[in-house]
C-alpha cells in the first residue's frame, strides 16, 4: 500500500499562486504515473494533472492548462509530485487529492487509468475574490 502525504493547500486571492506537494512512499511506485485531482463542493472529483513515472509525459485538464505545472522528483525512499498553481481562479477552489499508481504513460488521460490508484487524504485550496 502506497502512503501519500499532501501539503501546501490554503487560502489565496484570485490571481495568486500556490504550490502543492505530495510525498509518496511504500508499495509499488515504479512505472506508474502520479497526479492531482480535485473536488469542488457539490461536484464529483475531476482530473487536474498527471505526470508519467519518469517525468517525460504530462497531461492537464483544459481548465488548468497553461496555469498549472506538474513535476516529479525521486530519491531512494519516496517520490514527490508537485503542482505549481498560478493565476488561480475562484473555480479552482476545492479539495485537491494526490494519486499514485495511475496507468498512464503518454498521451491524454482517461478515467480508467486511475481506477486502481492510491489516494491521499486531500488538501483544501480556497481561492477568494
Amino acid at each position: 500500500q502506497v502512503h501519500l502525504v499532501e501539503s501546501g493547500g490554503g487560502l489565496v486571492q484570485a490571481g495568486g499562486s500556490l504550490t502543492l506537494s505530495c510525498a509518496a512512499s511504500g508499495g509499488s511506485l515504479s512505472n506508474y504515473a502520479m497526479g492531482w485531482f480535485r473536488q469542488a463542493p457539490g461536484k464529483e472529483r475531476e482530473f487536474v494533472a498527471l505526470i508519467s513515472w519518469r517525468g517525460r509525459d504530462t497531461d492537464y485538464a483544459e481548465s488548468v492548462n497553461g496555469r498549472f505545472t506538474i513535476s516529479i522528483s525521486r530519491d531512494n525512499t519516496q517520490n514527490t509530485v508537485t503542482l505549481q498553481m498560478n493565476s488561480l481562479k475562484l473555480e479552482d477552489t476545492g479539495v485537491y487529492y494526490c494519486a499514485s499508481g495511475i496507468r498512464y504513460w503518454r498521451g491524454r488521460y482517461s478515467s480508467w487509468m486511475s481506477e486502481s490508484a492510491d489516494w491521499g487524504q486531500g488538501t483544501q485550496v480556497t481561492v477568494s475574490s
